[in-house]
């Protein structure tokens, strides 16, 4: 598969130092009292109380603001096709589900876009929204046990999940995708790489950004909780028995610097996905599974605010790569997959 092209720098960003970054960027919450909802407080941070066990991923204000945000910077990357919100050739479907919706937007816009067709999204955290469509059902619950929704759907949808699940967690869910898909039906799937990189070398070899990556790789592995699903998702959708697969990379800038409208507007909102979202995606990782040692909660903010603050600097054409893919549940509904 083609690499996307290097992106052109715009050079008017080296004069806007001083008001580069937007700070407008808002979230709203609804609260909702039940204990689901108010979660388990670690380092500062929430996350949700369904399973048994411990999450990634904080279920709060600061990291609702980051999924609107990575939702946002999705659908800039793809205005240009008629539907920004999947890739799968589905035109009139009954029914959609959204695995891991967060705050329910992707779902929510998707149920205005196909009001005849029923769309579910599910999340082990209650998403804070106070209204959604009537086509729209957002619920609490855990997709690793057994699903006991009794239609087959159309289209079974995922985004951004990295860490989400065990190494063997993640053939179940693909195992019940498949198995809940109607025959021809389609699963799709964005990802994104923790990974930050440079088309012009315009980031410093030892510049702390480079070390971002690796680090929360190695975390992920050490837990368990592998956060490489960009580059692991591909096989493991072919394994659980899908065919007709297809793949679209993306490259997703970090700042306003691409001279390219779209992917300057892209950068913006992705730097605000950074922003909001870095101290969530590495507390858990690197309270528990740091190295040399695991760090504290002091420490980890100090190292996001450094990260945050090297991000600001629009001399660094920064971006990380994304991951589109779909693929369609055989017509005939026989098995082919290649692992039990």
């Amino acid at each position: 598969m083609a690499e996307p092209e290097a992106i052109a720098v715009d050079p008017d960003t080296y004069a806007l130092e001083s008001t580069y970054w937007p700070d407008d960027w808002q979230s709203e919450t609804t609260s909702i009292g039940s204990s689901i909802y108010r979660g388990l407080i670690e380092n500062g941070r929430r996350y949700q109380a369904l399973r048994n066990e411990e999450y990634l991923i904080p279920a709060d204000d600061a990291q609702f603001e980051a999924y609107e945000a990575g939702h946002l910077v999705a659908l800039i990357l793809e205005s240009s096709h008629g539907n920004p919100f999947f890739r799968s050739p589905v035109s009139s479907p009954e029914h959609i589900l959204d695995i891991g919706t967060g705050k329910g937007t992707w779902a929510i816009d998707v149920a205005d876009m196909f009001p005849n067709a029923t769309v579910r999204g599910v999340d082990l955290f209650p998403p804070p929204v106070s209204w959604v469509p009537p086509n729209c059902v957002l619920e609490v619950d855990d997709i690793q046990q057994d699903w006991t929704w009794h239609e087959k759907f159309d289209l079974i949808h995922m985004r951004i999940m990295l860490g989400s699940f065990a190494e063997g967690e993640w053939d179940r869910v693909y195992k019940q995708c498949y198995d809940n898909l109607k025959p021809g039906g389609w699963i799709e799937q964005l990802e994104v790489s923790p990974v930050i990189q440079t088309d012009d070398g315009s980031l410093p070899p030892d510049n702390i950004l480079n070390d971002w990556g690796p680090n929360v790789l190695a975390c992920g592995e050490r837990a368990g909780r592998s956060v490489n699903t960009f580059d692991q998702m591909t096989k493991r959708i072919q394994s659980a028995g899908f065919t007709n697969v297809h793949e679209k990379l993306y490259k997703w800038p970090i700042g306003p610097w691409p001279r390219d409208k779209e992917l300057k507007e892209a950068g913006m909102v992705n730097h605000q996905h950074w922003s909001s979202g870095l101290e969530g995606w590495g507390m858990w990782l690197l309270t528990k599974f740091g190295a040399p040692h695991p760090w504290s909660q002091e420490e980890v903010q100090v190292y996001c605010a450094r990260l945050r603050n090297e991000l600001m600097n629009p001399r660094f054409h920064v971006w990380h790569r994304g991951r589109r893919v779909w693929a369609q549940k055989p017509l005939d509904g026989s098995p082919t997959r290649t692992n039990k």
